[in-house]
């Protein structure tokens, strides 16, 4: 009787440490084990019933009798925003009595006007004490995220325990189940026994995933085959509490496509993304120009020949305006409207006179500013033919169209109709369009719309395969027929130079028809990066003025370069060959154009001889080569003059480099050999003997650093200069070698 009066004095002491949070779990249990040592089994029952009251009271585990009676939550909440503020009553201006944070599940018994009823515990002794009803508010955000996640309701009584204990211990069979939707399958149920208790009698709960708020919330337990709904993809961030501010690039931004706009005017799923290019120039050449008749700014010299030293300063703002429907991410968009104005600004200086304008008091600086519009399109997404998004689609207005891949045909940006897609899992991709030349300013280069379009156009169909005729290399073969009938009226550029025809021969305007096919491709054979373009052109020119007679078109052009990466450094190489015309007035115009090339190959504009436009005949109306342009086509310019096939044609071969000393630092080195084909035709434009046909040595080095490892800031530098061969003396008979130093910063947003 001794050892039971200790014990029943043992339980409220027991109770009291319970009560106060003192005594452990394990400690409870020795307790259990040292009363069934010690006690009669009556006892022992009894005590052990009093400490698992006690424990699931301080536990906030309701007894049985108390969920049969229990409300039923109505929805299941989830905190998106960093904290939601729990009110008395449904109104902001009531007593705050908590708050739940982002993340945190809780019940909900009651909606009013976008509040909704939930139940926090009083904080003294973790909820023993009991509950308290309060009010929280679904609010809406900056960027119509919601503040609260509303879900269907939990399974009623397993889930309040598990929020409440952690323990996922189930009410007997004879409680009240919750209200589950009948498609929604119930959660698969182990059984537990209570200690103290011989049967089983309460089930238990497979137990939820934590939730993290950070991440879109997974499905609920009890709806395995169901989603939960969440967020539109675009404010997902916002939902989390993240904004960035719109000068922000990289991250979420409204004006770089990551956010719907214009929703109650436009609709949903339209997009704007504005890009900005600020591209500044500077250029200091010398090359050879001609003294204009009876004037020369540098006097005492008998030279032909004046002083050939120039300055450019150039700069273009290019601001890019996309207005996109559509979700672009595994799709092509539905919609697109484009619009590129640049802005731009010129300032030249030479050292003699009519080199800038024609009339020789203009003086030897020219400064002007032009504004041209690149382009504005309409992209219309018109069918997906495959599951795997293979489409069609149009686009029509002022578009860009390369050629192929290094733009040795055409690269620019014409007006035209372009129907293009894919097919068999983007295997295969197509283009076919039509298109009319825009008119170019003449000091910028910019297309002027101010002017009609040229009588200058051209249809184009080409296909390209991918990993063919081997796996890592694109094919293309293409179609070209250009159509020129500009043999109407001469045309003079705005500085008052003839453009159109060149000034050759007799000079009266001729147009021609001719058809291109091509083969290119780009790709990589093992460890060799192969890229190469081959074009056979046939046609006819009405008169020719040179030869005063119709010409039959005859002309072939090859290009290959092929290079292979060594760790930090890729050496290249590179062949050319453009056919020349051999008799310029045989009927025969054997020396191959383009319609307006562009192309990256051998050094691109870090050449000398690529880069710049040298002078021939006409005072300087008649370039040897057209600025970024390899081909010796005796044009006016690339960008207004004609095409034009009796050439002498050119065979380069080709040697570089290109060198990543740092991540941010890129190298490159380029070593040409230049020859023509065949210079019967330039002996017949300057009355003399052929020349020979050893042009010289192009010799160029150069630099790109990008600070901060991105397009965001690039700075090129180079320096260029052609090793005149015998050909190239007998031409232009100058002591000094043509060089061009240029220095470039682009800056983008």
């Amino acid at each position: 009787m001794k050892k039971n009066n200790n014990i029943m004095r043992l339980k409220p002491l027991a109770i009291g440490l319970i009560l106060a949070g003192l005594l452990p779990v394990p400690a409870i249990a020795q307790i259990r084990a040292d009363i069934r040592s010690e006690t009669k089994p009556n006892l022992v029952a009894q005590v052990t019933e009093t400490v698992e009251k006690v424990t699931r009271k301080v536990a906030g585990i309701p007894e049985v009798a108390e969920l049969e009676n229990a409300e039923r939550p109505l929805v299941l909440l989830q905190v998106f925003d960093n904290r939601s503020v729990v009110y008395t009553k449904p109104n902001e201006e009531s007593r705050a009595i908590g708050e739940f944070f982002k993340g945190q599940l809780v019940d909900a018994y009651e909606e009013k006007d976008g509040w909704y009823r939930v139940r926090i515990q009083d904080s003294l002794l973790g909820g023993f004490l009991g509950s308290t009803d309060g009010w929280v508010q679904q609010g809406t955000g900056q960027y119509g995220e919601q503040s609260l996640g509303v879900f269907a309701p939990r399974a009623f009584s397993a889930d309040v325990l598990q929020d409440k204990a952690g323990t996922g211990i189930r009410p007997s069979s004879t409680a009240t189940p919750g209200i589950v939707p009948n498609t929604i399958p119930q959660t698969p149920q182990v059984q537990r026994a209570i200690p103290g208790r011989d049967t089983p009698i309460v089930p238990r709960d497979i137990a939820i995933p934590v939730i993290d708020p950070s991440q879109v919330p997974p499905p609920l337990p009890n709806l395995p085959r169901e989603t939960v709904a969440v967020p539109d993809r675009w404010r997902i961030m916002q939902s989390l509490g993240f904004k960035f501010p719109l000068f922000d690039p990289y991250n979420q931004n409204v004006i770089k496509g990551d956010l719907p706009v214009l929703q109650n005017t436009l609709g949903p799923d339209w997009f704007f993304n504005l890009g900005i290019i600020a591209d500044t120039l500077y250029e200091q050449r010398n090359f050879p120009v001609p003294v204009p008749p009876a004037t020369s700014s540098t006097g005492g010299q008998a030279n032909i020949f004046g002083d050939g030293e120039q300055s450019i300063f150039a700069h273009n703002l290019i601001v890019s305006l996309s207005l996109t429907k559509g979700n672009t991410t595994f799709k092509p968009p539905d919609y697109e409207f484009r619009l590129t104005p640049v802005f731009n600004y010129t300032d030249v200086r030479v050292n003699e006179d009519r080199l800038l304008k024609i009339a020789s008091s203009s003086g030897d600086v020219r400064r002007e500013g032009f504004v041209g519009i690149q382009e504005a399109f309409v992209d219309v997404h018109l069918r997906n033919v495959s599951d795997r998004y293979d489409f069609d689609s149009l686009r029509v207005g002022i578009q860009p169209f390369i050629s192929d891949f290094r733009g040795f045909l055409f690269q620019d940006l014409p007006m035209g109709i372009r129907l293009f897609g894919n097919r068999n899992n983007n295997i295969y991709q197509y283009n076919i369009g039509y298109f009319k030349r825009v008119e170019k300013d003449t000091n910028s280069g910019l297309n002027d719309i101010r002017q009609d379009l040229r009588d200058d156009d051209f249809f184009v169909a080409n296909l390209y395969r991918q990993d063919f005729p081997f796996l890592g290399f694109t094919s293309q073969v293409s179609y070209i027929h250009n159509r020129n009938d500009e043999d109407g009226e001469r045309y003079f550029d705005a500085n008052g130079f003839l453009a159109r025809p060149s000034s050759l021969g007799d000079q009266k305007p001729f147009g021609y028809h001719v058809d291109y096919f091509g083969f290119s491709g780009d790709g990589h054979y093992g460890r060799m990066n192969i890229t190469t373009s081959t074009y056979y052109a046939t046609g006819k020119t009405d008169r020719h003025p040179l030869a005063q007679r119709e010409q039959d078109i005859d002309a072939f052009f090859h290009a290959t370069e092929l290079s292979r990466d060594f760790d930090w450094f890729r050496l290249r190489g590179s062949f050319l060959y453009a056919s020349g015309d051999e008799d310029p007035f045989d009927g025969k115009a054997e020396g191959f154009d383009a319609i307006f090339e562009n192309p990256q190959f051998a050094g691109a504009d870090t050449s000398f001889f690529i880069r710049q436009n040298i002078p021939l005949i006409g005072g300087g109306g008649v370039a040897l080569s057209g600025r970024n342009g390899v081909l010796p086509s005796l044009r006016s310019s690339k960008e207004q003059g004609q095409s034009n096939f009796i050439n002498p044609g050119l065979l380069l071969l080709g040697i570089g480099a290109d060198i990543d000393v740092l991540p941010e630092l890129r190298l490159v080195a380029n070593v040409n050999k230049l020859e023509f084909d065949n210079t019967n035709v330039l002996g017949t434009l300057r009355q003399q003997r052929p020349p020979s046909t050893d042009l010289g040595i192009d010799a160029s080095v150069g630099f790109q650093y990008r600070p901060f490892f991105s397009q965001n800031i690039v700075v090129n530098g180079s320096f260029a200069k052609l090793l005149p061969g015998k050909g190239y003396k007998e031409l232009f008979p100058e002591d000094k070698d043509p060089y061009s130093f240029l220095f470039n910063v682009i800056l983008s947003f």
